[in-house]
Parts: C-alpha cells; structure tokens; sequence
C-alpha cells in the first residue's frame, strides 16, 4: 500500500511539474507571438508607406519636372529630329554584318 501511495505521489509530482512546464512555454509562445503580430502589422505600414512613396516618386508630372531641371532636357520637335536611312539592299554596314 505504501509503495502505491509513494508511486501515485510521484506520478502527481512529474504531472504538476509538467503542467508548469506546459503552461510556462504557453506563455513565451503566447508573448512572441503577439511579438510577431506587433512586427507584422509595422512591416504592414512600412509596405504601405513605400507604396505610397514608390507611387509619388513615379508620377510623370515629377519625372518631367526632373527631366527638365536636373537633366536639362527638351521636349521633341522635329526640326531637333535626325532621322537614319536604312542602308541599300545589296550593301552592307561598315561593320560587316547585314
């Protein structure tokens, strides 16, 4: 009898201690995810910040802008056009090749 009763007590001890131990890595997992969530929904705002951002920096009105200023660029006009002649059928170009 004494033997069953030392048996079941150490049974109960290892299933408390087990019952810690479980609801101890229930926490840590609990708080990284909620971590996670945390880092997920920054990530979120940052991709939309840059999407936002990436749109502006594409609108043509601001390429043109910077086209005109910082590159010094003017708009087409046909007397600023050069136009290039095919060359003659039974000649080839100065490097050889048709």
């Amino acid at each position: 009898m004494i033997r069953i009763t030392l048996v079941l007590a150490l049974l109960l001890m290892a299933s408390a201690i087990s019952l810690v131990t479980v609801r101890f890595q229930t926490r840590e997992l609990f708080v990284a995810s909620e971590r996670l969530k945390s880092q997920a929904h920054e990530l979120d705002t940052e991709w939309r910040r840059l999407q936002l951002e990436r749109a502006e920096l594409a609108r043509n009105a601001r390429i043109d802008s910077l086209a005109r200023t910082e590159l010094h660029l003017v708009p087409v006009t046909p007397d600023r056009t050069i136009y290039l002649q095919e060359p003659a059928a039974g000649r080839t170009p100065a490097g050889g090749r048709p």
